[in-house]
Order: structure tokens, then C-alpha cells, then sequence
């Protein structure tokens, strides 16, 4: 069962969805916390792929990681210039002392 953090639903759904109106971000960041669960580990993934899994264009994906990454919410790594993306969702709320209580979805 996964398990995400109360800040996860309780604040940071109304930040990305209400106040930056990119809900896309919100079901990249998701979508890559979960697999990020599954795997125990950072998950590499193309656009195009993430796209697909999320149900959405992968230029929408692209803008949702920019995003994501500048918000601090999200790193990402590669080998090379043109190798896939390797991602690792970040939980900056966990150093300033927010609730980490689990919530199973």
C-alpha cells in the first residue's frame, strides 16, 4: 500500500492545483512519489513514457518537471545530455517540521 505524507493532500494539492493552476504538476509529482515508493528508489523515466502513464501530452510533462524542479519538489539527473531522466521527488516540508503522519492511497 502506498503512503504519502498529510502535506502531500492537506497543503500541497491546493498550492500546485489551486494557487499555480498546473494540476499537471501535481499528478507528475504523484505519479513519480508513487514509483518512487514501488522501486525504493529514484525512477527514471522519458516524457514520453511519464506522458503516457499520466494521461496527458508529453509537452504538458515537460512543463510540469520544469516546474517541479524549479518548486524544489523535484531533482533530476543523467548521464548524458540525451540519456533518459532519472527523478527523485523531493519532500522539502520534512525540514521545516510539517506533519509527515502517513496516509494510505
Amino acid at each position: 500500500m502506498l503512503s504519502f505524507d498529510d502535506y502531500v493532500v492537506d497543503v500541497l494539492l491546493r498550492d500546485l492545483v489551486g494557487h499555480d493552476r498546473r494540476p499537471v504538476c501535481f499528478l507528475v509529482y504523484l505519479w513519480l512519489a508513487a514509483e518512487q515508493q514501488n522501486r525504493k528508489g529514484a525512477v527514471e523515466v522519458s516524457y514520453r513514457d511519464l506522458a503516457e502513464c499520466i494521461g496527458v501530452s508529453r509537452s504538458s510533462v515537460q512543463a510540469a518537471v520544469s516546474w517541479l524542479i524549479r518548486r524544489e519538489l523535484l531533482a533530476v539527473s543523467r548521464g548524458t545530455v540525451t540519456a533518459t531522466p532519472c527523478y527523485t521527488v523531493l519532500s522539502p516540508w520534512r525540514e521545516t517540521g510539517h506533519s509527515t503522519r502517513g496516509r494510505g492511497h
